[in-house]
C-alpha cells in the first residue's frame, strides 16, 4: 500500500475511534452518477437532545437536524450528480449536516465549502470527505449573521427551510455569497414553508424555478422540490 493511503487509512480509523466514543455511528452506502459513496451518520439524532443545554437551545433553539441524512439531501445529491456540470465551479453548502451533497459534488469537480452551525457536524463532513476521497474546504457559518466575504458561481442547501424564522436569513445568505451570474439550488419536501420562502426570495430580486422530484429510497416515498434562485435578469446577461 502507498504511503499517503497508509496515512489516509490511518487518519480515517483514528477518526472514525474518536466519533465512536461520542455517537452510536451508522454507515450509508449509495451511488451517485455511477460512482459508490460510503457516509457515516448518527445511528439515532434523537439521542442527541440530551446533549442540548436549556441555555443553548433558548440562544440558538438549535436542534440536531444535521445528524441525519434526510431524503432532501440524497436527491440533490443525485440531481447535482446527474443534470448540473460542476467542473471547475466554485461552490458553497449551507447546513452540510454531515456533508453528502458537498462530499458529491467535489468528486463531480467543483471546488467546495462546506458549512454548518454545528460543531458536531464539521468533524462528520471531514470524516466524509477524507473516507471518499474529495478535498473540502469545511468551516462554521452562521446564515443569521454571514461573515465570509467570498462570492461563489454555487450555492446549495438541503433540508434548510423548516423554521420561518430562518427564511429570510437564508435569503439574506445567498444574496451575500452568490455571484451575480450565480446559481443557488435548495431541495425541500414540498413543506409550506417553502411557498414562503419563494415569496420572500422573489421579494428580494431573485428568480425561482422548482424541479419536482421524488426520493424512493425508503419505505414510502417522497415528493422533492429542488429550487433554483437565480437573481432576476441573470440568464439575459
Amino acid at each position: 500500500m502507498h504511503q499517503k493511503e497508509v496515512a489516509r487509512s490511518e487518519e480515517l480509523q483514528e477518526k472514525r475511534a474518536a466519533l465512536a466514543l461520542e455517537y452510536e455511528l451508522a454507515e450509508h452506502h449509495y451511488d451517485f452518477g455511477g460512482r459508490p459513496f460510503i457516509f457515516l451518520s448518527v445511528l439515532d439524532s434523537y439521542a442527541l437532545l440530551d446533549r442540548i443545554s436549556p441555555e443553548e437551545f433558548v440562544k440558538d433553539e438549535q436542534m440536531p437536524y444535521w445528524a441525519e441524512i434526510w431524503p432532501s439531501a440524497i436527491t440533490l445529491s443525485t440531481f447535482l450528480s446527474g443534470e448540473r456540470p460542476l467542473q471547475g465551479l466554485r461552490a458553497l453548502e449551507l447546513g452540510a449536516g454531515v456533508g453528502m451533497v458537498s462530499v458529491v459534488a467535489a468528486s463531480k469537480g467543483a471546488s467546495v465549502y462546506a458549512t454548518d452551525y454545528s460543531l458536531e457536524a464539521l468533524r462528520f463532513i471531514q470524516y466524509n470527505a477524507l473516507k471518499n476521497g474529495v478535498d473540502l474546504e469545511i468551516a462554521r457559518l452562521d446564515w443569521r449573521q454571514v461573515e465570509c466575504p467570498e462570492k461563489f458561481d454555487l450555492l446549495f442547501a438541503a433540508d434548510v427551510l423548516y423554521e420561518r424564522v430562518n427564511l429570510l436569513p437564508i435569503v439574506y445568505a445567498i444574496d451575500k455569497l452568490l455571484k451575480p451570474e450565480g446559481e443557488a439550488y435548495i431541495a425541500d419536501p414540498r413543506r409550506r414553508m417553502a411557498a414562503q420562502f419563494v415569496e420572500l426570495a422573489e421579494e428580494n430580486g431573485f428568480t425561482v424555478v422548482p424541479f419536482a422530484r421524488e426520493y424512493r429510497g425508503g419505505t414510502q416515498a417522497v415528493s422533492v422540490n429542488i429550487y433554483r434562485i437565480t437573481r432576476k435578469g441573470a440568464e439575459g446577461r
